[in-house]
């Protein structure tokens, strides 16, 4: 590419704090309540910013250092890729194959063990295939799944620089 790698991996940092900022623009002023998957890609779309925003202030002067950083922030992304994957996958299929609905976060988080709320979070309930966006005919799980494919491939693209 035409930028040094910490510059990289300080645009995907920004991308990653563009997309939280819009996630919280539709929470907040939309008033459009996050589902256990949307909740889940929100974390693995900061913990991708926080490797990117690690790797920019370290800057690593050797290959190996950068590869870590290049490798753990494709990691991320390719996890929050598959949660984006398996919402839109929720939010197509036929009304009666919809999983149902569970009891509000708040509840989730105050009474049932970590290990459920995690399962929940990551395989999703039957609020998780409401659309309630959409632009171009993509969900917000849809863009969300194509800028964490983005945010892969421009981590990995380091791999290849010198």
């Amino acid at each position: 590419m035409f930028f040094s790698n910490r510059t990289e991996f300080f645009l995907g940092f920004l991308a990653c704090f563009s997309m939280l900022a819009v996630g919280a623009y539709f929470q907040l002023v939309e008033e459009l309540e996050p589902c256990p998957l949307c909740i889940s890609q929100r974390i693995a779309i900061l913990i991708t910013g926080i490797i990117f925003l690690a790797a920019c202030l370290h800057n690593p002067k050797s290959t190996t250092g950068n590869r870590y950083y290049t490798i753990f922030g494709a990691i991320a992304a390719l996890f929050g890729s598959a949660v984006s994957a398996r919402h839109v996958w929720l939010q197509n299929l036929p009304a009666d194959e919809v999983p149902e609905c569970s009891p509000g976060l708040s509840y989730i988080f105050e009474n049932f063990p970590l290990a459920e709320t995690i399962k929940l979070m990551l395989n999703g309930t039957g609020e998780c295939a409401d659309v309630l966006w959409t632009l171009l005919g993509l969900s917000i799980p849809g863009w969300t799944f194509i800028a964490f494919i983005g945010l892969a491939t421009l981590s990995l693209v380091q791999l290849k620089q010198k």
